[in-house]
């Protein structure tokens, strides 16, 4: 089976359904409501749902995420199979996948919240607490604009400058600075956008970044990797 073959369905043949993971955590409902003003204008299905089998069948795979990275990678593995059915999905048939804020920092292969804990191991890096400087508030909380590392399809309409809505502590350190496509800055350079093959993690939340957050989840969907 190839990339573009999902349970015999080629692509563009394929039922577009996304997929919000439900595992306890995340703003899922605002999630929810801004998939669907987008989705709305192409007929794709918003499904937010805890069951691995509905992961199987998605077409798009969205994991938002609020929280500690740990209770946030306890509240998947207490999924039944949903690990498994995450990594055959996007890592085996590479279906194409978006990680918000927590959801981004689980993508990496460790984090270091609150002690040691593995995540997914899908991008190579860890997830680290921001350093205060210049006596600035933590969380990273409110408006921020971010610069644009590398141009990407994913970032269509968004640019150096582009105002988007971030809420954390910690953030993504990538050992492939190509995998960094946008940044923010917080007293360090921050990874805003992650990209890799079919997966994308914003450590902002495109559902609360009002139009332009709305172009992003626009981009991700129709993004064809």
């Amino acid at each position: 089976m190839n990339r573009h073959q999902v349970f015999g369905l080629e692509k563009g043949k394929r039922k577009m359904t996304v997929v919000i993971v439900d595992y306890g955590s995340g703003n899922l409902r605002s999630a929810q409501k801004a998939f669907e003003r987008v989705s709305g204008k192409n007929g794709r299905k918003i499904c937010v749902s805890n069951e691995a089998r509905e992961v199987l069948r998605a077409s798009h795979i969205v994991l938002p995420g609020v929280g500690a990275f740990a209770d946030c990678k306890r509240g998947i593995d207490a999924l039944p199979g949903m690990r498994d059915a995450l990594q055959e999905s996007v890592i085996e048939r590479e279906v194409p996948f978006l990680g918000i804020c927590v959801g981004m920092q689980l993508m990496a292969s460790i984090g270091h919240e609150n002690g040691l804990h593995e995540g997914f191991n899908w991008i190579n890096g860890e997830v680290v607490a921001i350093k205060p400087k210049k006596k600035l508030k933590i969380p990273h909380m409110g408006w921020n604009d971010i610069t644009v590392a590398k141009k990407h399809l994913l970032l269509d309409g968004l640019g150096t400058g582009s105002h988007l809505y971030f809420v954390h502590s910690f953030h993504m350190q990538c050992l492939i600075d190509s995998e960094v496509i946008a940044t923010v800055d917080y007293g360090e350079t921050i990874a805003a956008v992650v990209h890799k093959k079919n997966m994308v993690g914003t450590q902002f939340h495109p559902e609360k970044s009002q139009a332009i957050g709305l172009r992003f989840i626009s981009n991700f969907l129709g993004y064809k990797y």
